[in-house]
């Protein structure tokens, strides 16, 4: 009995002394909690974002993805989820659940390890704001501490909103918001019951039970969730097992690549990324600041996808060349998905572009794994790359076992063989009176290759370039009416300075003499260069500025006729608006507003507008009647397949360089102009007849589709100043300034032969159609080329000038 006494009086001793030094750990500890202005004045670190002009997100940038929801936004399935995963008895406990603290304890007794907590959803917040994860009794107890304060100084619903909104859950997601986006691409309220367990099955390990990284372990937790749900009275049997058998669709892998797609803004966001950073520095990543661009989804869009068909189709042409490299399966099953996904570990996807191992290899079928599937692809999905299925292909480009390939779901069609192509290409779209973008696509894959070729590509802009050379021309008394011959030019090196030049026209023929406007519609460079040689280099270099150019880049010389200077697209969409617009400068701009973390504005571009503030600088006659010219290149010249898209206010240049290095199509209406050229980063040949109507032209085509689709025809009137001229065996009026001569036409020299006097009048020009003086021994010239018919001007006395022909 004593020793029983004595037994009790000692336990009693010792918890006094237990709970004594508790208290004084307490007494000591609570002075030196942290302050809770972190949760009571939140301001997590919220990621840059980037959206079109009609809010879809573009881009996001910073290391923690974050969007923050109030508490009532919170749908009730995904806070039952929650609860019932992390801590059911949330509202009814003050900050800590002495019950599962002694479960813990006790089991870690036993265990002899600290393999289990208690945390209840107030100390992960605790913990979560204010200290680390390691597991000591140190750490645990300023954690019980913590919550109990949280929980005299924030309501249950404030605590719970903190923790939706702070919690890691993987792949840099923080908060709820930004993992139902990063995993299933939905705000909250879209989540299906299944999704929300799934969810809430992420806080106990966020990087093991991701559905990205391991979907079969997120399904088992999500199992769980939806369990304890059911346990707990959140959701009956029915609910329960609907969710279960609910398909995980996950925003990754091809949802993921699609999503892209639909976009194709990586090189928009990035441009947008840079202007937030060169005004915020490194705050840009974590202020929660918006940027508001200018392009649109639906142009965006459609400006990558046109991009990424053009591509293809010149790579199609091109040919295939084979596997993109080659694995060894020596010992791998086909079934074994584990083996397989790492031998295509290295391979990322690359505009829809995907990566595959091939398993088997015949000319009628090729068996892939990609992805988690295998895909039987034959008949027209062969096609493309039948070459390296032949048995007398090179070993080493033949398609056969481990051989990694390209493959491209085609819709109805089914998968097909590819492959990433080589060239790039580069498409800019812009407001032709304020200069806003529309579109840009910088290249085929902004993850492949981040140069902007929109941008920063400067390139050789070959006869796109002739337009301004024939504005130039026109302020020095040129006129589209004039005649300049068409025949061979050299320049031996004495006159040049270095080596002897002798330029040629694209087909190498000639047609001696033609007017200004046959000769750009048809693309003759010899008469781009006798014109130039009349205004000097010298002064088309100076003339060019007022388009945006960079005067520097353009030297001085004959060579600039044919467009030998360079140029980005993005100042080719600058100059042709001036065009476009009826002679004033305008400056693209991509950004139209910027927004910080509070939701105020704190920038917004006013941009100058054509015809109200813009500056003009050149005369609108002049732009007039370059645009009449590149209306008839579009109805009747190289750029004449633009004609598909039915309608009459296009106007547009090709450009192609030497040894077809540089493909262009420059074009426009009175709204809307595109920039689109293709080549290679590293500048090379692309291939015989890759000329800018073959390569780039589809591509604008392509895309002008959709960019006019709702934007009707608009006619544009002549402004004043201009006086008529319509040259004989013409069924068109051509249009000179007013306070220049009237254009001649070429006076031929004669056959000395007497009678021929008897057929030529002494008043000249001639008056109606003339006669056709054919001299002995000289073949009649060809009929002339009969150009569309153009819009009927308005009324005004014609002088019709007759070409002597010989």
């Amino acid at each position: 009995m004593r020793w029983a006494l004595y037994t009790f009086v000692a336990l009693l001793v010792a918890a006094f002394l237990a709970l004594a030094s508790v208290a004084t750990a307490i007494v000591l500890a609570w002075p030196k909690l942290p302050s809770l202005e972190a949760l009571t004045d939140y301001r997590p670190r919220i990621p840059l974002r980037v959206y079109t002009a009609d809010g879809h997100l573009l881009g996001e940038f910073g290391e923690e993805r974050r969007a923050l929801v109030r508490i009532d936004d919170v749908p009730a399935r995904l806070r039952q989820a929650i609860l019932a995963a992390e801590d059911e008895r949330f509202y009814e406990h003050p900050g800590v659940d002495l019950i599962g603290i002694a479960r813990a304890a006790v089991a870690n007794l036993v265990s002899g390890e600290r393999g289990q907590g208690a945390s209840t959803i107030t100390m992960q917040v605790a913990r979560n704001f204010f200290l680390s994860r390691e597991k000591t009794y140190n750490r645990k107890l300023y954690e019980i501490l913590l919550s109990i304060k949280i929980e005299h100084n924030l309501s249950k619903d404030q605590i719970l909103e903190l923790h939706v909104n702070q919690i890691f859950l993987g792949h840099r997601a923080y908060g709820f918001a930004a993992a139902s986006r990063t995993y299933f691409g939905k705000t909250l309220d879209e989540l299906t019951l299944g999704e929300a367990a799934m969810l809430a099955g992420l806080p106990k390990a966020p990087s093991a039970f991701n559905p990205i990284s391991n979907l079969r372990r997120a399904t088992l937790r999500q199992h769980y969730v939806l369990r304890r749900m059911l346990e707990v009275g959140f959701i009956d049997q029915a609910a329960f097992e609907g969710a279960r058998a609910e398909p995980v669709r996950l925003a990754s892998g091809a949802a993921r690549t699609q999503a892209r797609e639909a976009g194709g803004g990586d090189y928009v966001a990035e441009m947008a990324r840079r202007i937030a950073v060169d005004q915020f520095g490194d705050d840009a990543y974590t202020l929660g600041i918006k940027i508001i661009t200018t392009v649109t989804r639906a142009e965006q869009a459609a400006a990558q996808r046109a991009l990424r068909q053009g591509v293809m189709d010149y790579d199609r042409r091109r040919g295939y060349r084979g596997p993109e490299a080659f694995v060894d399966l020596t010992g791998v099953a086909d079934g074994d998905e584990e083996a397989l996904g790492e031998r295509l570990a290295e391979f990322d996807e690359h505009g829809g572009l995907h990566p595959a191992v091939v398993l088997e290899a015949s000319p009628k079928e090729v068996r892939v794994y990609r992805d988690g599937e295998v895909l039987h692809i034959a008949g027209k999905g062969l096609a493309f790359a039948a070459p390296m299925l032949n048995e007398r292909a090179p070993q080493t480009r033949r398609i056969r076992r481990g051989a990694i390939v390209r493959v491209r779901d085609t819709g109805e069609k089914g998968w097909e063989i590819t492959q990433l192509p080589e060239v790039e290409a580069a498409l800019i779209s812009i407001d032709a009176n304020t200069g806003a973008v529309r579109a840009l696509a910088g290249g085929f894959d902004f993850d492949r290759n981040k140069f902007n070729h929109v941008t920063q590509a400067l390139r050789q802009p070959g006869s796109a370039f002739k337009p301004f050379i024939f504005s130039a021309a026109f302020e020095r008394g040129f006129s589209p009416a004039h005649f300049e011959e068409d025949g061979p030019l050299f320049f031996p090196a004495e006159v040049t300075g270095s080596k002897d030049w002798e330029p040629k026209n694209y087909d190498g023929k000639y047609d001696g003499m033609m007017t200004l406007r046959d000769a750009m519609t048809r693309s003759k460079n010899m008469v781009s260069i006798r014109v130039l040689q009349s205004i000097t280099p010298r002064y088309a270099q100076d003339y060019i500025g007022r388009f945006g150019f960079e005067p520097e880049r353009h030297p001085p010389f004959l060579t600039m006729a044919l467009g030998a200077g360079t140029a980005t697209p993005w100042q080719m969409a600058a100059g042709y608006a001036v065009f476009a617009n009826g002679g004033f400068k305008i400056e693209p701009y991509i950004v139209s507003e910027i927004i910080d973390g509070n939701g105020r504005t704190v920038a917004r571009v006013d941009p100058p507008v054509a015809g109200k503030s813009a500056p003009r600088v050149i005369d609108p006659r002049n732009a007039w009647l370059i645009d009449s010219i590149l209306q008839d290149v579009v109805q009747r010249g190289t750029g004449a397949r633009a004609k598909s898209l039915g309608r009459n206010d296009l106007a547009g240049k090709t450009g192609t360089t030497n040894d077809y290095v540089d493909a262009w199509f420059a074009g426009y209406n009175p709204d809307v102009v595109a920039i689109a050229w293709v080549g290679h980063s590293q500048p090379r040949n692309l291939g015989r007849g890759e000329t800018g109507g073959r390569a780039a032209l589809p591509i604008w085509i392509d895309y002008m589709r959709t960019a006019l689709a709702d934007i009707p025809e608009k006619t544009r009137n002549r402004p004043a100043g201009l006086l008529p001229v319509r040259h004989a065996g013409s069924d068109y009026t051509d249009y000179y300034y007013q306070e220049n001569p009237m254009p001649e036409p070429p006076q031929l020299a004669l056959p000395d032969i007497p009678e021929l006097r008897y057929f030529i009048s002494d008043e000249t020009p001639w008056r109606g159609q003339p006669p056709t003086l054919t001299p002995p021994g000289i073949p009649p010239a060809p009929p002339r080329p009969v150009p569309a018919a153009r819009s009927a001007p308005a009324p005004v006395e014609e002088r019709i000038v007759t070409p002597l022909r010989p």
